[in-house]
């Protein structure tokens, strides 16, 4: 069997994964996405099956070469005929959160009201017409970073004036309106394969917006969880966790979601509104290191259904080649 080629560049996020692909003898190769190169003119790699792990917020370790010469490395791949997991459409959704509100805007599916601004001195204008308070976030986001929360139009106006609004790397940002969470939590739903996988409610407290599942540091019982993601860089945030079931017509629209954005592997996150008690979806990932320690959390590891769904990839891809062969 020719190996998996995985492109990542966190050095712990994906250890169970491949720990996992150990374990069932699956041959894997990698690559960093931060240091890489391609010829336009190569022929077809040596490798079957070619899994995308590039994380939007690399930028926050050194690794902002890699964001856009990943979109290049995939349309490459997908041109030469390689499958790809997380493929082109799914990354270009991953590192932009315009596009995953316009995506929800066709679905039909509420989201924060939300403005895109290029340049700081369209920021007063973009606000017009939403409540406070506000976040402006960075396009180009992850595990939180790119946020800042404002209560007042003067709020605004000083952090301009001081220079601290960061359109992030592809100076592009988002003027929301701020949804204050009914509960105290945020629900993440993980998805495989276009269907819904679990889900975990994330409670916080504070203003993190950092609610990467695997950095989560106890379940809501106050036990402390064991990272099977190895976040060594999680902070102490105090969030706590616990598994979730949500309503069909949720799971419908995050299947619908994952589906029309051509997600494999990915995670929605949504928030009820405290003030009228709607649903709003809000944050589309196509990066999915699955809650730590979720045995204890959500009843299995879902690394073992992730190993099974490339195993069926690469199954399907051998019964093809044999029947072509025949």
């Amino acid at each position: 069997m020719k190996p998996i080629a995985i492109l990542y560049e966190h050095p712990d996020w994906f250890k169970p994964l491949f720990a996992m692909l150990e374990k069932r003898g699956i041959a894997y190769i990698t690559f960093n996405p931060t240091q890489h190169q391609f010829a336009v003119d190569a022929p077809k790699p040596e490798f079957d099956l070619f899994f995308n792990r590039m994380s939007p917020s690399a930028y926050l370790r050194d690794g902002i070469q890699g964001t856009f010469y990943t979109l290049n490395y995939l349309k490459y791949l997908e041109y030469r005929g390689i499958k790809v997991i997380n493929g082109y459409k799914a990354f270009t959704y991953e590192i932009s959160k315009a596009l995953q509100l316009l995506l929800l805007e066709r679905l039909g599916i509420k989201y924060p009201k939300t403005r895109i601004a290029n340049h700081v001195s369209q920021i007063e204008a973009a606000i017009e017409g939403l409540r406070f308070p506000i976040v402006i976030k960075a396009n180009i986001g992850g595990s939180g970073a790119g946020i800042e929360k404002f209560n007042s139009i003067d709020e605004v106006r000083q952090a301009v004036k001081n220079n601290q609004v960061d359109f992030g790397i592809d100076h592009t940002a988002l003027v929301q309106e701020f949804i204050p969470a009914k509960g105290g939590y945020i629900t993440r739903v993980e998805t495989l394969g276009g269907k819904y996988l679990y889900g975990i409610r994330v409670y916080f407290t504070g203003e993190s917006f950092n609610l990467c599942p695997a950095d989560i540091c106890q379940t809501s019982t106050g036990h402390e969880l064991v990272r099977n993601a190895y976040a060594l860089d999680a902070p102490k945030n105090g969030l706590k966790v616990e598994a979730f079931t949500p309503s069909a017509e949720v799971i419908k629209n995050i299947e619908t979601i994952v589906q029309q954005s051509s997600i494999d592997v990915g995670g929605i996150e949504y928030i009820i509104d405290e003030r009228d008690n709607e649903t709003y979806y809000y944050d589309i990932n196509a990066l999915s290191n699955f809650v730590a320690d979720a045995v204890n959390v959500i009843g299995f590891n879902p690394h073992e259904k992730l190993a099974d769904f490339i195993e069926g990839i690469l199954e399907k891809k051998s019964t093809q080649e044999a029947l072509l062969l025949n």
